[in-house]
């Protein structure tokens, strides 16, 4: 596998610490906002600038073209909550051409801060309106503590007292008309910060897949669903076959490829025009950090995903269903949608919550625009514990999901759950389309695990180190012990002993070179010096 390297993975006992991250974006590439949305409005966030004169000569600008839409704005979201009791001002550069309004509204820029998690988020709106003039760049501010406002809700509380703004609007010459205007954003700023906090340490490797080989994918690891679930059809409206062909899902070169064509097929009595694949994981967990690193397919009427389902769905046809764990219908098995992608909106890519409290057309979403997204690779994240979901790519975070209340209708996240893949055609399939390819270098699952003693400590508070880790045949274990013969017991997920023996130290290292007999899979390895008992999990290719 080209891009698997050794890891030393080294674990310490650290305290968890909150990060705070800036909200800002100049356009030239630098920023941290990457989810903006056009409602009945374009929005290019990578526009050349048209004007570059007086106080903004830059090169890009965002490009916001109200072309008659009644509520016409442009929004972005944040992944947690802004806090405006000490920091309540946002500022940014506007330049409108007077040669682009229609209408005779007054020319001014609103800004708006509303709760983005809600189904109806203008019912907690706060407003204010600036005046601007034409044709020229001109900086403007908005701060929300000492500039006259507007809620919404004239009983809400000032927003400097609030904690549920997540979301910021642009709206340029008001609303409830159906004029046009052309404007031109730059170098947005908060002056202060968000806290994204650091995430859990999920450090132990219980499960991957690194898509190495060439020809069918790992049946040992996943399933092909093919079983149209309602005996005609997959839902949604989608037009395509699932099969379990090669044609559809394949190994190649370090790779694995899901790919959606267009074909006449017949199965189950039905003919489809075109085809894909759909994967279920054959292991399922609960709590824990899945990477995907993939790149995307591309085309208008495709719908990626890398997504998970509760073990105890009753879905005919499914992985765990069929192997009676089907207990439960949806949404209330619970639904994460780590990574959908729509071929209509390229490079915006989404990651959602489906609940008893919200599905379908959910509310519970976030994503963020990646410009390469189906020409290079990106590492897709989903961090899972029992307070809250974090999605993630490449790092950058752009949605949580931390319900006040969870149970059942908003939480049914404290069960198992399996992982599926799949690319599916929706009715908007353009006419020109033959196939596009989702790949995937490798799909990883973590859960939190420190290895440590079972004695405190010493003085010197030195963590054991082992790598690599996934293992192909040798494990290596770093021991602050002098010379000395140790024993060692390797045992599976269920508890059963496999392997174990006696090892000499070699300088304080501990090489288990017997692995060769071990399936893939996760594992456990006790190891005792004369002083210790240490545990280790580790993940054999």
């Amino acid at each position: 596998m080209k891009y698997l390297l050794p890891v030393i993975c080294i674990f310490l006992l650290l305290s968890t610490q909150a990060l705070s991250q800036q909200v800002f974006d100049d356009f030239e590439g630098n920023g941290t906002i990457n989810s903006y949305y056009g409602d009945n409005c374009g929005a290019n966030a990578n526009f050349a600038n048209p004007h570059p004169t007086g106080i903004n000569t830059s090169a890009t600008v965002l490009d916001y073209h109200d072309t008659g839409g009644q509520y016409a704005n442009v929004r972005f979201d944040i992944p947690v909550k802004f806090d405006l009791s000490e920091n309540h001002t946002f500022t940014f550069k506007i330049y409108v051409p007077s040669d682009q309004i229609t209408g005779s509204q007054n020319n001014q820029i609103s800004l708006k801060l509303q709760n983005g998690d809600l189904g109806e988020p203008w019912t907690t709106q706060c407003e204010i309106i600036k005046s601007i003039v034409t044709d020229e760049w001109q900086t403007v501010s908005f701060d929300f503590l000492n500039d006259p406002f507007v809620n919404f809700d004239p009983n809400s509380p000032a927003p400097t007292s609030r904690d549920d703004f997540s979301r910021v609007l642009f709206q340029v010459n008001g609303e409830n008309n159906n004029d046009q205007v052309r404007a031109y954003i730059d170098d947005f700023e908060y002056d202060g910060t968000i806290d994204v906090g650091s995430g859990p340490t999920f450090n132990v490797l219980v499960w991957a897949d690194e898509c190495d080989g060439n020809g069918a994918i790992d049946t040992d690891k996943w399933f092909h669903q093919t079983i149209l679930p309602n005996g005609f059809s997959w839902f949604n409206g989608e037009l395509q076959h699932y099969t379990d062909r090669t044609d559809n899902a394949f190994l190649e070169d370090g790779y694995m490829t899901i790919r959606a064509k267009k074909e006449t097929y017949s199965d189950q009595g039905h003919t489809k025009d075109y085809t894909s694949a759909r994967l279920n994981s054959k292991f399922a967990f609960k709590y824990g950090k899945v990477d995907i690193r993939a790149k995307l397919p591309e085309g208008e009427g495709t719908w990626p995903a890398f997504w998970m389902l509760g073990k105890n769905i009753t879905e005919n046809g499914a992985y765990w269903e069929q192997l009676g764990f089907g207990t439960t219908g949806w949404p209330q098995c619970g639904e994460i949608d780590i990574m959908e992608h729509w071929g209509t909106n390229q490079n915006y890519v989404q990651s959602a919550t489906h609940t008893p409290s919200s599905f379908g057309n959910t509310v519970n979403h976030g994503g963020q625009v990646i410009s390469t997204a189906s020409s290079d690779f990106h590492v897709y994240t989903l961090e899972w514990t029992a307070e809250k979901l974090r999605f993630l790519v490449d790092g950058n975070l752009h949605f949580t999901y931390d319900p006040a209340d969870k149970n059942a209708d908003t939480w049914p996240f404290d069960d198992e759950m399996y992982i599926l893949l799949n690319t599916a055609i929706q009715s908007s399939i353009s006419p020109g389309f033959t196939y596009s390819d989702m790949v995937i270098d490798y799909i990883r699952v973590y859960e939190e695990g420190p290895a440590v003693s079972t004695s405190e400590l010493n003085a010197k508070d030195k963590a054991l180190k082992y790598y690599p880790n996934p293992v192909r045949d040798v494990l290596n274990v770093e021991l602050d012990a002098v010379n000395q013969k140790v024993d060692f017991n390797i045992f599976d997920q269920k508890g059963a002993m496999l392997l174990s023996g006696q090892k000499e130290l070699s300088n304080g290292m501990l090489y288990l070179d017997n692995l060769d007999a071990l399936a893939k899979g996760a594992y456990v390895v006790s190891i005792r010096t004369k002083t210790d008992v240490f545990k280790l999990r580790f993940y054999k290719l």
